[in-house]
């Protein structure tokens, strides 16, 4: 049976079994408009022993017309008293509160109405310091006398201001802050704004109270604060931003490399926009429990403990993750805190535009890191394969009732978002695009805007049709494969050009395909850096007239694989492109879309799998990390699916034969004058050798992590993955007992992380059985678990069964756990199971509760039923969701 036939049968299959368990939800209802917050008055004092705090809030509302009840949001807090005093009247008491449980909300009843105009609104309540990294929440950490400790943490985005204090939680009702919070006095207490007072607390000697400066108008999902013991440095931007890094007590040093990007950083978006930054502090926090991988609070930007980066123990990778999350999470200070989006349907619009400029930034910043062609490894080409899926859903989606909001917080809104967006910028120009960014900013500061509200901007500046060339890119799902066939007439080219709809599961048969506009761009040999002829693709098929191109010229489509698309030539033309690859005068970033789309058009069924395997003999002098690990990855691929034929071996000795001559020119140590690129592709090889059983790799790499172990030669940070990895994977009971306690010892959660992701390599049954009982186990931090789940899911046949039979098995845990936050859905994402057959599916059915306690969040992930349930751990995103 063709597998895409497989993949529709489990898919019909699925939908059937959700069509019958499914509830049906009641329609969603936006808070009423007749009361409104101006400004937030609120006081927090969290008991940091009891987990729970007391609050009390005094918000200064206007009514628009007279009524009896204010409905606001409200989750898992208790309300003791509530009141409403008139401007200039008499106190109103409330007289009874109504929870609306299922909706998040409550309504304050009043005995008569309150009439129209200003008043205070106050309210005294109390609520839990939780354990689901959500709302207001603690975080356990350990002191350096291993002391177990509890900071007060804040996550509110989407919608979990709620869980902290009463709050109008929707994003276009903006109001100003005043916070303050009575903590202990030996602990830091931060939020949004800087320190304006700060004095013991009359009725506990023990305690201070900290109030901060009034906030500029923002939405309550920007709202943070932090109670706890940290160490910090700081330093001062060039145009006289106050930026601190906050680390755990004794690990300042390692928040140094992420103060010098926020200092970059912040005047790079200065000059970018065109508008100054607005807040006189900006604070990167690390937090030992953090389900996001960061969160943009407006002044008080929140990480996991990622942001740390040690000088001697942390690798390469790690410092780029570091340099592009905080690019992305300062970018969202103007695109996102100053202009918000006015429903959660345009979140992708603030995802995607960080997710494409944190890549500008940090081109800005780190030249070398040659940033923009792994923009095509790790965003563009991984929303293509998710966009090409039959579940996949538009880039914009109406968003209704609060709990669709996570749905969409996935690579379709970030990595797809981002390269549409790419796409834009190349059609539009630089300068036009900056010229309609700052207008859009300056027009909406401090108010809300829709998708709709950018492209007007956009389109003045540029005086382009960019709302009908960009409503073909957001409202509908997909992407064109635009096929391309040519003929030579004297010294002209001419090229005959069409799209169609292209779909994972095969060439597109529906009655109706959709068409888009598409920027198209077209080089040729003469100079593959410099676009000849740019068109605007708006209809089903083209013809195009290229002048001065000899016969012995070739010609290539999407020059910079900035369109989002995928391109289909004919054999002349595609065999014509293959001495760019081999002499290197294609773009690293070329040479990579072209194999890309072929290992995507091969696993759709359209070209022999053998013709891709052909062309990977013209990568023989291929210098460039990025293409190498986009090669990884799609061998991966090949490698994870034969794992269920008897060629597995063969694939493995072709992987083998690929990657030795690189591996043998690079070798294991570093040399002088190597750079940033040299230590990511070193990794990539040897780990990709080891894992293969490439036994020279393997003797190697068993030596030096002896020698690690043993104290006589510390491995490079760089070497570790690979070498882990490599010793797990051909490794024994010995090994991993080693592995766990190298993880019991090891002092920074980078390590720690490092050797988590990598357990799931070892192969013998017994053992993948302990390392997915480790991923429950007080080990691992909560927001890790799903790593270790996921890199078994990722290692091979056995090891993905045995991870979908782990998460039926403990499904009660996970979900309660994670409450269906961001951590569930990258669990569904990461365990997506190898079902074959009808019996397999059966087997494999969701556990009894599963079909209970399922949101749609749950079933979107679920239903990414295609071949790429078979895919390894290397499609995992290059980041948490951001």
């Amino acid at each position: 049976m063709p597998i895409f036939m497989l993949v529709m049968l489990i898919k019909r299959s699925f939908l059937q079994f959700l069509s019958r368990t499914m509830p049906e939800r009641r329609p969603f209802v936006r808070l009423p408009t007749d009361v409104y917050p101006v400004n937030y008055g609120l006081c927090l004092k969290p008991d940091l022993i009891d987990f729970t705090f007391e609050g009390k809030l005094e918000a200064l509302v206007e009514v628009t017309q007279a009524t009896n009840q204010i409905v606001m949001n409200c989750a898992d807090i208790d309300i003791i008293t509530a009141s409403f005093a008139p401007q200039g009247g008499e106190e109103i008491n409330a007289t009874g509160f109504n929870y609306q449980n299922e909706d998040e909300k409550v309504t304050l009843s009043f005995p008569s109405a309150l009439q129209k105009g200003s008043g205070t609104l106050k309210i005294d309540f109390v609520g839990e310091l939780n354990d689901k990294m959500k709302g207001f929440y603690r975080s356990k950490y350990t002191t350096a006398a291993g002391e177990i400790r509890y900071a007060a943490v804040t996550q509110f985005e989407a919608t979990d201001a709620r869980r902290a204090f009463p709050c109008w939680d929707e994003p276009a009702i903006k109001a100003t802050f005043d916070i303050t919070l009575i903590v202990p006095k030996d602990r830091v207490a931060l939020s949004n704004m800087n320190v304006i007072d700060r004095k013991p607390y009359p009725e506990d000697e023990n305690l201070v109270e900290v109030k901060f400066a009034t906030t500029p108008i923002m939405s309550t999902y920007l709202v943070a604060f932090v109670i706890g013991e940290y160490d910090y440095v700081e330093s001062q931007s060039s145009d006289g931003v106050t930026v601190r890094v906050y680390t755990p007590v004794g690990k300042a040093e390692q928040g140094k490399f992420a103060l010098e990007v926020a200092t970059k950083t912040l005047p790079f978006y200065n000059d970018y926009f065109s508008v100054p930054y607005p807040l006189p502090k900006i604070d990167l926090i690390a937090i030992a429990d953090f389900a996001a991988g960061a969160m943009e609070n407006w002044g008080l930007v929140t990480y996991r403990q990622a942001l740390l980066i040690d000088p001697k123990n942390s690798c390469s990778s790690s410092r780029q993750w570091v340099a592009l999350v905080v690019g992305h999470e300062l970018a969202h200070q103007w695109f996102g805190n100053l202009v918000t989006m006015e429903w959660w349907t345009h979140l992708w619009l603030n995802e995607g535009f960080a997710s494409w400029i944190e890549y500008l930034c940090v081109d800005h910043c780190f030249p070398e890191y040659d940033i923009w062609t792994q923009f095509v490894s790790a965003d563009y080409t991984r929303a293509l394969d998710l966009d090409a899926l039959d579940s996949s859903h538009p880039i914009e989606v109406n968003v209704g009732h609060p709990s669709e909001v996570d749905e969409i917080f996935d690579a379709i809104s970030y990595s797809k978002g981002a390269s549409v967006i790419r796409m834009l910028h190349n059609y539009i120009g630089d300068e036009d695009f900056r010229k309609g960014m700052n207008a859009y900013l300056v027009k909406f500061q401090h108010k809300n805007a829709s998708t709709e509200d950018l492209w007007d901007c956009l389109e003045q500046a540029s005086g382009k049709p960019i709302a009908a060339v960009m409503g073909s890119w957001t409202k509908q799902m997909g992407f064109p494969i635009i096929v391309v066939d040519q003929e030579q007439v004297s010294d002209d080219r001419i090229l005959k050009i069409s799209q169609k709809k292209f779909c994972a599961s095969g060439p597109h048969n529906g009655e109706e395909c959709p068409n888009w506009m598409v920027p198209l761009s077209i080089c040729t040999s003469e100079d593959p850096k410099c676009t000849k002829l740019k068109v605007l693709l708006d209809r089903p098929e083209t013809t195009i007239t290229l002048s001065g191109v000899s016969p012995d010229q070739w010609v290539k489509i999407n020059p910079g694989t900035v369109g989002f698309y995928r391109i289909q030539y004919s054999s002349s033309m595609l065999e014509s492109l293959l001495p760019g690859i081999r002499d290197l005068s294609l773009q690293p970033v070329d040479r990579l879309g072209l194999q890309n789309d072929l290992f995507s058009l091969s696993r759709a069924g359209m070209i022999s799998t053998v013709e891709v395997l052909k062309l990977m003999e013209a990568f023989v002098n291929e210098p460039n990390y990025t293409v190498w690990s986009d090669l990884s990855c799609n061998l991966g691929v090949l490698s994870s699916l034969l794992s269920h034929t008897d060629f597995h071996e063969e694939i493995q000795e072709f992987i083998r034969d690929l990657f030795t001559p690189i591996g043998l020119e690079l070798g294991w140590d570093s040399k002088p004058g190597e750079g940033h690129l040299d230590a990511l592709l070193r990794g990539l090889v040897l780990g990709k050798l080891g894992k293969a059983g490439h036994k020279p790799t393997l003797e190697e790499a068993r030596r030096r992590f002896k020698d690690h172990m043993e104290g006589k030669q510390v491995l490079p940070a760089d070497l570790r993955s690979p070498v882990y990895l490599t010793v797990l994977k051909h490794g024994d009971s010995a090994t991993l007992e080693t592995m766990l306690k190298l993880h019991k010892q090891a002092d920074m959660q980078e390590e720690k992380n490092r050797i988590e992701r990598v357990l799931g390599a070892i192969s013998a049954p017994d053992l993948i059985q302990k390392v997915l009982n480790f991923a429950l186990s007080e080990e691992v931090r909560p927001q890790d678990t799903v790593s270790v789940i996921g890199g078994v899911a990722g290692s091979s046949k056995h090891g993905r069964k045995a991870a979908w039979k782990f998460v039926k098995d403990n499904w009660e845990e996970l979900y309660s756990r994670y409450q269906g936050g961001f951590l569930i859905s990258r669990l569904i994402k990461v365990k997506k199971n190898p079902v074959k057959t009808r019996k397999a599916l059966r087997e494999h059915s969701a556990p009894p509760r599963l079909s209970q306690l399922m949101d749609s969040q749950l079933i979107k992930w679920l239903l990414n039923c295609h071949l790429r349930v078979l895919f390894p751990f290397c499609y995992f995103q290059k980041r948490e969701l951001i």
